[in-house]
């Protein structure tokens, strides 16, 4: 008998002597289990897709009654049926609509420039250490540099066209898109890489089949957080002489003290930002369904 052999007969449990009856018994407790287990229902794929979808309709009327709760008890809030009431009238006129795809141009076009440039730069950055230690500084400078502070530089050096605000909104989904794919790349697993190369693949190969695959997941995440960032600078960004788009309603509003329309205008934004961000959420499951998630 050799080394292994003694090894694994010395970690055998000692089998202990069979009681009369005893066996019976223990059949019978695992036939018990096992049939409790079959019987016991597994949850549908549409009871677990239907539990979220109803958590988010009682959170919306939850937030709805307490909302409606506050304007009800005093606070400088205008009432649901008052925001509905004027966002019929916004929506009769076409003010609305108007409003809405300008601002929803605006924010595409920028966010879709911003991911754009960002997402090869920062393949760049986390791939070349050369071009890393050339690109990073002013990346990280320009990040601490609020995008709305740009505004003046933008109105004087752009004019007071369409240019400036989209500038603006692109600057915003760059730096959050960016540092997003650059962290993607550098937290590759080096034992993937190793591998590949082991197996006789180039570097074209490997950030291909390798490197590209493991950033996604990064690179989708910074596009639904630059995403919030377009949204976010829009209203800035539509104080440069427009006329029309949902945050220059908003501001024009506010110079009448119209909460109703601030509100209309406030909803639209969240519901637009929520649908394409559920896009973006819908485009990563699909495109990362190797990753393994909870």
């Amino acid at each position: 008998m050799s080394v292994l052999d003694k090894r694994s007969a010395g970690q055998r449990q000692p089998q202990t002597e069979k009681v009369p009856g005893a066996e019976t018994g223990d059949n019978a407790a695992g036939d018990t289990t096992a049939g409790d287990t079959k019987s016991a229902p597994e949850p549908s794929r549409a009871g677990r897709r239907g539990l979220p979808l109803a958590l988010n309709a009682v959170s919306v009327a939850l937030g709805i009654a307490i909302w409606w709760a506050l304007a009800s008890a005093g606070f400088k809030l205008p009432t649901p049926p008052e925001v509905v009431s004027r966002a019929g009238t916004l929506i009769s006129d076409g003010t609305l609509a108007d409003d809405a795809l300008a601002s929803l141009t605006r924010v595409l076009i920028g966010f879709a420039l911003g991911t754009a440039v960002a997402v090869p730069v920062g393949f760049l950055m986390g791939w070349y250490g050369i071009l890393r230690g050339l690109i990073e500084p002013w990346i990280q400078f320009f990040r601490t540099i609020p995008p709305l502070a740009i505004i003046p530089l933008a109105v004087v050096a752009m004019g007071i066209d369409e240019t400036p605000k989209i500038f603006v909104i692109f600057l915003a989904a760059f730096l959050a898109c960016v540092i997003s794919t650059f962290q993607g790349v550098v937290n590759v697993d080096r034992t993937l890489i190793n591998a590949a190369r082991v197996l006789g693949a180039g570097d074209a190969t490997i950030f291909a089949r390798v490197v590209v695959p493991a950033s996604t997941p990064f690179i989708l995440v910074g596009m639904r957080v630059g995403l919030g960032s377009a949204w976010a600078t829009l209203v800035a960004a539509e104080l440069i002489a427009a006329q029309e788009g949902l945050g220059y309603r908003m501001q024009n509003a506010q110079l009448y003290y119209d909460l109703p329309t601030i509100f209309v205008g406030l909803i639209s934004i969240g519901i637009l930002g929520l649908l394409m961000d559920r896009f973006l959420l819908l485009a990563e499951r699909r495109l990362t369904r190797w990753q393994e998630r909870r």
